[in-house]
């Protein structure tokens, strides 16, 4: 019954999302008609987009290994990076879980116990999603406010949800509760300590601003927007792809994670803009995932095509 109604809630939120950004943009149809784009290519602030992506998913991947050894177990880097990289690609799956269940599964066959395997990526995934919501709160108040005037209340409350959330995961009880929520028994008194909790907020917290910067990296090498500041980047990336990674049933959260960036970027640079940008981060994000992934897949074959 629990589960019936979070998918239902999560539907209506989902769509909620995309009808809201659906009348926006029908809204500024006739600014859209108006007003058309001018593209101003500028390579190398692509390629810096891009570098900058890669370089946080290489943060993460450590944050990945150091939450393993608290729990006593280790990976190299190199085998860590394709695990979590191979592993990402699930998301675009329905049900968003295959990815979760595909590093576990992986890290498993490269020798890791099976419980800490699963309880260092659902820890993780946790840390994900609260230090987005606070990285929202901290830099999309001053962005946002202008334009939804209820942000100044709203956000801060955030951040300090956000705040003791990820405090709470410091409690060895707590992290016991949140993994029985996913069906993992932690054996005895083991806790990853408090030492890869707070690496992984910090890492997490990073890699966000880092996205954030790679967002206006890309919109600075696509088109003019003045109005398109670095904290207002940070909080539009983390906002939208905590929405679509929250909204299960849409792989990779495509269309809710477009409808969030036209929600919080029209007011500062226009529909047409905001549009343009939505469209341009999701092929950015799946080139740079498939990209990443891609010389480990490559290299999987043809050590099998050798075997056989």
């Amino acid at each position: 019954m629990r589960s019936t109604a979070w998918r239902a809630l999560q539907w209506i939120a989902g769509i909620a999302i995309v009808a809201f950004a659906a009348r926006q943009l029908i809204a500024g149809w006739n600014d859209i008609a108006a007003r058309p784009l001018v593209w101003q290519v500028r390579p190398l602030l692509l390629l810096a987009s891009a570098a900058c992506i890669w370089l946080m998913y290489a943060l993460l991947i450590q944050a990945w290994r150091v939450m393993l050894a608290g729990w006593g177990d280790s990976l190299p880097l190199r085998e860590a990076a394709r695990i979590w990289t191979v592993s990402s690609l699930g998301k675009y799956i329905p049900g968003k879980v295959w990815a979760l269940a595909g590093m576990a599964l992986m890290a498993q066959r490269a020798g890791v116990k099976p419980w800490a395997a699963t309880a260092s990526a659902v820890i993780l995934q946790a840390l994900a999603i609260g230090s987005g919501a606070a990285v929202v709160g901290l830099f999309g108040s001053a962005a946002l406010r202008a334009e939804y005037p209820w942000v100044g209340v709203v956000l801060p409350l955030l951040v300090a949800g956000s705040a003791l959330g990820m405090a709470l995961l410091l409690s060895p009880g707590i992290v016991r509760r949140l993994l029985a929520l996913v069906r993992v028994e932690l054996p005895g008194s083991a806790s990853p300590g408090v030492r890869p909790v707070l690496y992984g907020v910090a890492a997490n917290l990073l890699a966000w601003c880092g996205y954030g910067i790679a967002f206006w990296l890309l919109g600075r090498g696509l088109l003019e927007l003045p109005g398109l500041t670095i904290g207002r980047a940070i909080a539009t990336f983390a906002g939208s792809y905590i929405a679509g990674l929250l909204f299960l049933p849409a792989p990779g959260g495509i269309g809710v994670r477009e409808s969030v960036v036209l929600l919080m970027l029209t007011g500062a640079v226009g529909p047409a803009s905001a549009s343009a940008l939505a469209v341009a981060s999701r092929v950015l994000l799946t080139l740079t995932e498939f990209g990443a992934a891609a010389p480990f897949l490559l290299s999987h074959r043809e050590r099998m095509r050798a075997e056989s």
